[in-house]
């Protein structure tokens, strides 16, 4: 589970709705209006019996407050509903049924202003994914549930999957510039519950061919689920708060670091920027990413163990002052496993982050992938930020040589892939950006 994501959609729920997401919400919900509408249209030929719609929008309304959170968002077990509904009512509206029911489950947030009024506005963008197996339901003109239809519903769920990925990467991209690789990960998760939970779904829809409201014997199973999320929502909040624990003493080393050496302190935010930067560009896992960030911080941590008048020394280190200053990653990493938990981890990374590709680093010589690929990521951050800033013994090389330095050694002091990822940030990055973290560093 990442920690940061979660916090990060649950904030988003409570902030003001930005002009990026109304727009967003617009480009999807608008043309959902007019597919449910002319679904609806041209595509109803039986009777609708109110009380049944009533029935199903409440039953939905209430499995949509079951909420799993996952990643970066939450999922829900509506498909124990939704799928007796393609049954059970004329397929056609199902969509604008399934509109109403979110409507509904949006009350109680709007009443205890849990999130903001505007983001109503993402209810028919969000109901996408109820057009396809309708639609699929109408052109097959399904009858009364049969297992040895299961192609068909196949191909509804099929189409549920890809309504739910096209409208959930166009809102994202323009509301959140998230990119559709990551907005395919996300879905993987909530595909999967949904995949599981139609084949109840399924079950429901035939127990109501012997009672009309048989299906909704699904609802002591949502109880059960809602205790499940509970607890999992309580296990969350137990880790995000461990996840600001461990945050909050990363960044009390580093002002402790900043305190010890102000040249070695400002380095290390410079390099978390353009770390982070890299780990981005490479796509890597949360987790990964926060070792990146975390190991950026403190990968000099060790140098306050270290005699200052070797670490500001105004000239070159003779051999016997090159061994002494290498034994900093080693200290670093034993200061870090007396934390313990995710800084024990860091602390790996603060111990590796001097080895070379080809194995000529430092403390183990390690090389290539033996290397933790965070290590790796720290390594060419560090090195640019140390090549781009003035030393009493030296001057800072401009942006042009630091990156010809970096090409030059890839392959040898530094990992290649890691190499390219850094140059595609640079070449991305604007020139003022690229200033701001050298005046970090």
């Amino acid at each position: 589970m990442s920690e940061r994501l979660t916090a990060a959609s649950r904030s988003r729920l409570q902030t003001r709705t930005r002009p990026r997401e109304v727009a967003a919400q617009i480009v999807v919900g608008v043309p959902f209006l007019l597919a449910a509408g002319l679904l609806a249209a041209f595509g109803l030929d039986e009777r609708v019996d109110a009380t049944d719609v009533a029935i199903f929008v409440v039953a939905a309304a209430v499995m949509g407050r079951l909420e799993f959170e996952i990643g970066a968002g939450f999922t829900v077990p509506t498909q124990l509903i939704f799928v007796p509904m393609l049954f059970l009512l004329p397929p056609a509206i199902v969509p604008l049924v399934v509109v109403v029911a979110l409507l509904l489950d949006r009350i109680p947030d709007l009443v205890t202003r849990r999130s903001d009024p505007a983001r109503l506005l993402w209810v028919p963008g969000e109901a996408w994914f109820a057009v396809g197996p309708a639609l699929v339901f109408v052109l097959a003109d399904v009858g009364p549930p049969a297992v040895a239809h299961w192609p068909v519903y196949v191909l509804a769920l099929a189409a549920q999957f890809a309504g739910d990925l096209c409208s959930a990467m166009v809102r994202e991209r323009i509301a959140h510039d998230i990119a559709p690789r990551r907005q395919l990960a996300i879905l993987r998760e909530v595909w999967l519950v949904d995949a599981l939970l139609s084949p109840i779904g399924l079950l429901a829809a035939l127990a109501s061919t012997i009672d009309p409201h048989a299906f909704l014997l699904v609802l002591p199973l949502a109880a059960l689920l809602a205790r499940f999320a509970h607890q999992r929502r309580e296990s969350i909040d137990q880790a995000i708060e461990l996840s600001a624990a461990y945050r909050g003493t990363a960044l009390l080393l580093g002002d402790m670091l900043e305190t010890d050496d102000e040249y070695t302190g400002r380095h290390s935010k410079g390099v978390v920027v353009l770390a982070t930067a890299i780990a981005d560009e490479l796509d890597i896992g949360e987790d990964e990413r926060r070792l990146v960030e975390f190991g950026a911080l403190l990968h000099d941590i060790g140098k306050i163990a270290t005699p200052k008048e070797l670490v500001n020394k105004p000239g070159p280190l003779t051999d016997a002052e090159h061994v002494v200053m290498r034994e900093h990653p080693v200290a670093g990493q034993e200061m870090l496993d007396r934390v313990g938990g995710t800084l024990q981890d860091v602390g790996l990374i603060v111990r590796f982050s001097h080895e070379r590709f080809d194995g000529g680093g430092y403390p183990e010589g390690l090389a290539g992938a033996a290397i933790p690929l965070a290590a790796r990521i720290v390594a060419v951050a560090d090195t640019y930020s140390a090549m781009t800033t003035r030393r009493p013994y030296r001057d800072a090389l401009s942006h042009d040589q630091a990156i010809a330095e970096l090409q030059a050694h890839r392959g040898t002091q530094f990992d290649p892939m890691v190499v390219a990822a850094a140059l595609s940030v640079m070449k991305r990055e604007s020139r003022s950006t690229r200033q701001a973290i050298a005046s970090v560093s």
